[in-house]
């Protein structure tokens, strides 16, 4: 399955046992009634609370007669508005949705701007202070490449690697907005959301263009930005 969603009411994308408002619980709810049987859904990744996806990819096992373009007009037909299935195909029996997925993209989006965005409201952040892009690209291209992401993680009992690979980090003023664009093989928790709001600490002048290798060199938490809201963040595309 290849998803987007709206995320602003849902507690993000994993099943959790005190509600049942996660992308992957309304999924598997949704699945279970058309297939007639228990569906467990895989996604490619945990979105946050808050955050969105256009291009969020997820799999799951059944035995069915019914064909995947069947499944989908049904899924269609269930799913609430801010949630919506954009295609679904037979795919090879062992494929998983997060173990075989090989690079990601999300994009974060900043209103730079005193005026009001009432229409996108939910899907961007407002900060109106001046950013300076330069600042930014700068401090962004220490962020590019293979480090120990412990910093900008918010798990502090981390026992897995925290060492990832960015490949790219594009930073471009869109009239008003500027767009932050990350891509990478893996995010840790709240990783592109604490860049994010490390740049725009940058930007703003609160902190040094050259700060970054010493908040890897520290791996620790507090040494980098705020958490930018989840309200920005959408995962835009997951590549195999």
């Amino acid at each position: 399955m290849v998803l987007e969603y709206e995320g602003t009411r849902y507690q993000g994308w994993q099943r959790q046992g005190n509600t049942p408002n996660t992308i992957q619980a309304r999924l598997e709810e949704t699945l279970g009634r058309i297939l007639g049987q228990s569906v467990e859904v895989s996604g490619s990744g945990r979105t946050d609370a808050g955050a969105h996806a256009s291009g969020q990819v997820a799999s799951f096992h059944a035995e069915t007669e019914m064909t995947a373009g069947a499944i989908l007009k049904e899924l269609r037909r269930y799913l609430p508005d801010d949630l919506g299935v954009l295609s679904l195909t037979d795919a090879a029996p062992r494929f998983h949705a997060r173990l075989n997925a090989r690079e990601k993209t999300y994009v974060y989006r900043v209103w730079n701007s005193e005026a009001p965005n009432v229409f996108e409201r939910r899907c961007v952040f407002a900060q109106p202070e001046p950013l300076d892009l330069g600042r930014m690209r700068a401090a962004a291209a220490d962020m590019v490449g293979t480090h120990d992401f412990m910093a900008f993680c918010s798990n502090k009992h981390m026992k897995k690697s925290t060492v990832r690979t960015i490949s790219a980090l594009e930073i471009v003023r869109l009239g008003d907005e500027v767009r932050f664009t990350f891509t990478g093989d893996g995010f840790l928790y709240n990783m592109v959301r604490i860049l994010t709001g490390t740049l725009l600490e940058i930007g703003a002048g609160r902190r040094e263009a050259d700060c970054v290798p010493a908040i890897f060199a520290s791996r620790s938490r507090e040494n980098a930005g705020e958490t930018a809201p989840a309200r920005g963040l959408c995962l835009t595309e997951v590549r195999y």
